[in-house]
């Protein structure tokens, strides 16, 4: 797979098709961001007329989770990842187009550091946070991923 919006975003219509049937699409992403924007529509709205609280997730999992897919490649390695933790944070209704962004810093490079020298599983920390159209944050979103060499 391509690390560009396009092969994400074709990768997530044929390995995630319920992200992409809720509008979840990659806009940006280089390894120091990852932007990933969904839009409130019928097919993933609450009864509340906001948008349902997993489709955000799924959104701000994108966007942790792409970036160590990324990293994976560039540092030649097989990976096996899973969150095993994850909390999450509602500030208001999520109405409208939300951007999750994740800026990982240089958490993801020091993480495969340790994993290729230890070759013991690490865990990794990351937060995406939503942001509506006028700018307010809506959610945000910390999962811890285990990784482990395959």
């Amino acid at each position: 797979m391509k690390f560009t919006p396009f092969g994400i975003n074709l990768f997530t219509f044929l390995k995630l098709p319920a992200a992409w049937w809720c509008g979840v699409r990659v806009v940006r992403i280089s390894p120091k961001i990852c932007e990933i924007k969904v839009s409130l529509r019928w097919i993933n709205q609450n009864p509340f007329n906001s948008m349902y609280w997993a489709v955000q997730g799924m959104a701000a999992e994108l966007a942790t989770g792409v970036l160590i897919m990324q990293a994976a490649k560039a540092f030649e390695s097989e990976v096996s990842m899973l969150v095993i933790k994850n909390k999450a944070n509602f500030n208001k209704k999520a109405k409208g187009k939300l951007i999750f962004t994740c800026y990982p810093e240089d958490k993801i490079e020091k993480t495969f550091n340790s994993l290729l020298n230890s070759k013991e599983p690490q865990v990794l920390s990351l937060q995406a946070r939503g942001i509506d159209e006028k700018g307010d944050l809506v959610s945000t979103f910390d999962f811890e991923w285990s990784l482990l060499l395959k």
